[in-house]
């Protein structure tokens, strides 16, 4: 009977959203291609969540990973076919576009040289590295994608648990832009990935901030982060790179 006394759950009143960003970079939302969205069904779910959070571009980017989701043009063009032509059915307008999440293995030298890496904006090149070791070769592999008029972009660096703030500092001296995972600000990798993350923004290393969207519970984290001090101070007066692509 004392059940009836109980207080109700009040959610934060959030006054911040993802609008100022405009794009979101980062997302696994095409349907059907790799360990985010199974079908479409899922992915206008995912999209119908960022859209209402805020954002009016959506760049997806599926894995290419040699070893469990070998992607390529292609398959990633026909899944964006798809997508579009449910999101139309819908009338549901917004503007999206794929790229790549390129995963550091043996293969992405080869796909460099080869150039048959994904590119978003201006020649940026999305690519993620192991999460066991950094791989010995990253900074010349950086500098090789930058001499060769890439523009790369390190995904998610908070979740590296082997990388020291002053590593990540040196690659990005190298000229390669950080992406933050937002949700890491709200603990949903852990302890040290939030760190990492609050670490990142006060030495002023965040390039792009996204969601790395896969699946409902990212869905729900992705507004639930919108209560952080963190990330509303990256969305005020700090210098994005979002908006420019």
């Amino acid at each position: 009977m004392f059940g009836f006394f109980k207080k109700k759950e009040v959610k934060p009143i959030v006054n911040f959203d993802y609008s100022s960003i405009v794009t979101d970079m980062h997302s696994h939302v095409l349907p059907g291609i790799d360990d985010g969205a199974q079908n479409v069904e899922e992915s206008i779910f995912l999209i119908k969540k960022m859209m209402a959070l805020g954002i009016k571009k959506i760049i997806a980017t599926p894995h290419i990973m040699i070893d469990y989701y070998r992607n390529d043009a292609e398959s990633i063009a026909n899944a964006l076919a798809i997508l579009k032509a449910e999101l139309k059915n819908q009338n549901i307008d917004i503007d999206i576009s794929a790229a790549a999440e390129h995963y550091f293995d043996e293969t992405f030298e080869k796909r460099l040289e080869e150039r048959k890496v994904l590119t978003m904006g201006d020649n940026y090149v999305l690519f993620e590295l192991s999460f066991v070791s950094q791989p010995p070769n990253t900074i010349a592999i950086v500098q090789k994608m930058t001499d060769m008029g890439y523009k790369p972009i390190l995904a998610h660096p908070e979740r590296y648990g082997y990388m020291s703030l002053e590593q990540l500092k040196m690659i990005h001296s190298w000229g390669c832009s950080l992406q933050l995972n937002t949700i890491s600000l709200a603990g949903y990798y852990g302890k040290h990935s939030k760190k990492m993350a609050e670490d990142l923004i006060d030495n002023n290393m965040v390039d792009f901030i996204s969601s790395d969207m896969h699946h409902p519970r990212h869905a729900a984290a992705f507004e639930a982060v919108l209560t952080t001090p963190y990330l509303q101070k990256i969305l005020v007066d700090y210098p994005l790179k979002n908006v420019m692509l």
